[in-house]
């Protein structure tokens, strides 16, 4: 079933190209945009209005949809979860619910106090405040308060979307004892990968090929020397634990190698 096109009461109704494979949850999300009031501000947002209230109309009761036949156009068959949760905030968390909706999940968010207006708030069919954490962005590293919520609330799946605790081993561990499903990498993968200098010895031994590079983290100004009188300029010094970019430093000339 395609739909007419209902865009935008600030942020995105169903769009047209929009495919609904659930019917019940669809209508439910449209329910909740529009009845969203902050979306509606101008007089031309009530044509959109009215043409969504049109279109709830047409789609059939929640009660009467049957479940998809086997070999049809759900998702739904590829995801065991329930109701997952976007440990994250913004356009990510966006992301995250409607691809979730699209596979007939529940939805639910978190958001800092500073986030309270943001889109990903609205956007899940439920959301949660965080305890305050320090910061606004503490509140998303705090490891404890999430599990929590996500506890109490019947969460049975976290997606971490980037960023945040997304290469966090603690957290996908904490996810793990509290029989939630972490959506990424292994625990030991992540544990893995946040070692640069064990990244690179899993890379070799799967024949990937590397740059020329130190198989462990140096310790001393002599070892610097060496590995640059060997290879040349310029090189790259990295931090052995660094993430996303951080602690990495371009040296193009011998004497700035040292400082460094």
């Amino acid at each position: 079933m395609r739909l007419p096109s209902v865009v935008l009461l600030g942020i995105y109704l169903i769009t047209s190209d929009a495919f609904v494979t659930n019917l019940p949850h669809q209508r439910a999300l449209l329910t909740r945009e529009v009845n969203s009031k902050q979306f509606i501000s101008t007089s031309s947002d009530e044509k959109v209005l009215a043409e969504a209230n049109e279109l709830l109309k047409a789609m059939p009761p929640s009660s009467s949809v049957a479940p998809p036949a086997p070999g049809s156009s759900s998702l739904s068959h590829l995801c065991p979860f329930n109701k997952i949760m976007a440990a994250n905030r913004g356009e990510i968390a966006v992301r995250i619910d409607r691809a979730a909706t699209e596979l007939n999940l529940k939805t639910a968010s978190i958001y800092a106090y500073e986030d309270r207006n943001s889109a990903h708030r609205w956007d899940s069919d439920e959301s949660f405040l965080l305890p305050a954490s320090g910061t606004p962005v503490g509140a998303y590293l705090n490891i404890t308060n999430i599990i929590n919520i996500a506890k109490e609330n019947g969460v049975d799946a976290i997606h971490p979307g980037y960023g945040f605790l997304s290469e966090s081993a603690e957290f996908a561990q904490a996810c793990e004892d509290n029989g939630i499903t972490f959506v990424g990498p292994s625990v030991e993968n992540l544990v893995t990968f946040g070692d640069k200098t064990k990244a690179r010895e899993l890379a070799i031994k799967a024949d990937v090929s590397v740059v020329p590079g130190t198989s462990e983290p140096l310790t001393t100004t002599e070892a610097a020397v060496a590995f640059v009188e060997e290879y040349g300029l310029p090189v790259i010094i990295k931090a052995a634990k660094g993430g996303g970019g951080k602690g990495m430093r371009v040296v193009n000339k011998k004497e700035d190698l040292i400082p460094l």
